[in-house]
This record gives C-alpha cells, sequence and structure tokens, in this order.
C-alpha cells in the first residue's frame, strides 16, 4: 500500500495550533530527550503562529483515525525561505516515520524552490534522520556537516591572565551593544565557510536580524544576558570578542555565538570567553552546556574538545541556491 493511501497531506494553514498541540508535545519531549533542550517555550510561539494561519506548510492525516502524525513549515525572509520544522511521531517507528518525513518534504521543498522571489532555502533539522539527505540531495541542496556537542559544568574559579588581554576589557552584554556586536560577528565570517551555510553573515543587516532572534525569540533558548560576555577595547571602544548565553533547560545553557575578531586571532581570545562563560554559568547553578559547530571549522571543533565537549549528535544543515 502507498503511504498516499495511508496518509493525506493538506495545508498547515487550514489547522490551528490546538489541532497540533499533541503532536507538538510529544516532539518537545524528543528534544528533551535527545538533545537536553525545553522545547516547550517555542512550541508555545509555534502554536501563535498556527492560530494566525500564516505559516507554509503540510500535515500528513492519517486517513483512518483522523489523527495528524506529521507536520512541516517554513518560514519566509525577503528572497530567502528557512524550513522551520520538520517532524513524524515517533510512535510510527524509525522505518515508517522516515517515509512519513520524507514524504512531507518532497511536497515542502518544491513548494519554496517555486515561490516566485526565493533565490535560496536553508534547513538545520536538528531532530532529522539522516536518511533525508537523499531527498535534500536529489532537490538539488548542498549538505554541510554540523555537530550539536556538550559538556559538563564544573564549580571551578575562573582566573583572567591580565597580559592575555592587554588593552581588552570583559563586559556583560547590555542593549547598546546590538550595533557593534553585529559589525563584529560580520568581520569575523568575512571569508569563512559559515557564510555558507548562514547567509545572514555576509552582511551586518542580516547579523542584526541574527541577534535579533538570538535575544527576543526562544528558538535558540532563552537569551541570558546576565551570562553573555563582550570583550572591548578600551583605546577603540569597537568589540572584539563575544561569547553569547542562553537557557535551554532549568540546569543547561547554550552558546548560540563564539566569535573573535580576525586581528585578535592566534591570542586565545575565544578560549578565555568559553572558559569564562562556563565558569560564570555553574557559578550560577547550571550543570551542562552544548552548542553547535560546522564540522569543516576544525579549529573551533579542536578548541570546543579541548574543552571538554564531546559530540551528543550530528545533523546536517542543507542550502539550495537558483
Amino acid at each position: 500500500m502507498l503511504l498516499l493511501d495511508i496518509y493525506e497531506l493538506r495545508d498547515l494553514r487550514l489547522f490551528t495550533g490546538r489541532d497540533l498541540r499533541a503532536l507538538l508535545l510529544e516532539e518537545s519531549r524528543t528534544w528533551q530527550r535527545r538533545l537536553r533542550w525545553d522545547y516547550r517555550e517555542s512550541i508555545e510561539l509555534l502554536i501563535g503562529y498556527l492560530d494566525n494561519h500564516i505559516l507554509p506548510g503540510f500535515v500528513a492525516l492519517h486517513r483512518m483515525s483522523g489523527h495528524l502524525h506529521g507536520y512541516t513549515f517554513a518560514v519566509y525572509e525577503a528572497q530567502k525561505s528557512v524550513l522551520g520544522d520538520l517532524y513524524a511521531t515517533d510512535s510510527l517507528g524509525g522505518t515508517e516515520k522516515l517515509a512519513l518525513e520524507t514524504l512531507l518534504l518532497r511536497h515542502q521543498l518544491p513548494m519554496l524552490q517555486h515561490t516566485p522571489g526565493v533565490e535560496r532555502v536553508e534547513s538545520q533539522l536538528l531532530l532529522a534522520d539522516g536518511g533525508l539527505q537523499s531527498t535534500f540531495a536529489e532537490a538539488g541542496f548542498r549538505s554541510f556537516p554540523r555537530l550539536f556537542m556538550e559538556a559538563e559544568l564544573l564549580p571551578v574559579p575562573e582566573v583572567v591572565p591580565p597580559a592575555l588581554l592587554g588593552t581588552l576589557r570583559l563586559k556583560r552584554w547590555t542593549a547598546p551593544m546590538y550595533q557593534p556586536a553585529a559589525e563584529l560577528i560580520h568581520r569575523a565570517y568575512i571569508g569563512h565557510g559559515d557564510t555558507i551555510v548562514n547567509d545572514q553573515y555576509a552582511t551586518v543587516q542580516g547579523c542584526l536580524r541574527f541577534l535579533h532572534n538570538i535575544v527576543r525569540f526562544p528558538g535558540c533558548g532563552t537569551f541570558s544576558p546576565e551570562h553573555s560576555w563582550v570583550l572591548t577595547d578600551e583605546r577603540t571602544g569597537e568589540l572584539e570578542g563575544l561569547a553569547l548565553a542562553t537557557r535551554v533547560e532549568a540546569d543547561t545553557a547554550h552558546i548560540p555565538q563564539l566569535c573573535v575578531a580576525t586581528r585578535q586571532r592566534g591570542r586565545g581570545l575565544g578560549r578565555f570567553l568559553l572558559r569564562h562563560s562556563m565558569a560564570e554559568l555553574a557559578r550560577a547553578g547550571m550543570r551542562g552546556i552544548t552548542l553547535t559547530v560546522t564540522e569543516a571549522n576544525v579549529s573551533a571543533l579542536r578548541l570546543y574538545q579541548s574543552l571538554g565537549f564531546c559530540t551528543r549528535h550530528a545533523f546536517q544543515a542543507n542550502v539550495w541556491t537558483r
């Protein structure tokens, strides 16, 4: 029997958050189990969008039971579309779950690629099965292996070596740092491979949107300004380093951004910022910390491994350009 004989695919915008709540809560439990991540706040935000019927996507409706067994959605950003999520219920079992997610993906990707004005489609599905990669490849996507890493936090006091910092001063994040932080991120990623994965790094305006998403929305966890740090040059006033932190579980933090200005590299500032963040988070009662990294970013990967980070989960970033 064909999968389309079992499931009917319908437009996501015909449904409300209430219709999908049970499936979304199941997905939230999967995030917690597999990634040590409390996804409930993101779920509630998504339910609000669903109630406004504005997200392009599909749901998989089981023809016999009438239950929703899977869904996918995307968002549009100017000439780009981002695949926001793709999930089929774990109750199906591995083979059928993958088949249903593949079916949803094969409907979602062509819709995005054929949307007038869309020149780029991005996807980073942290929960996705590796078996979906053939579907992305068939649709012309380039893939970039990425790692979700974690480390246990130990309450070790941090010592700041004065010679390391020179004229740099360590400060906590404040709202007026938006613009200089965006400029730093843009400078730090010029010529970097991750600009292919996330094109927001390519412009200052894109970096501002990136920061706005981290600070204002729960997609990367709840922003923690008291545990986010910058390095400022006291002579020029420019930001030279940045480490942002969010809370993803009651006792788990996440680092959505760590960067150092190109001209300051080779001095151990990235290591210092991350070690300082880890020590401060441990003092605040956090027991674990997570982050993501592109496998090809060998220097960053070695840094994280040297500080006790281990790979919890491997996933793919997928990018299509017209």
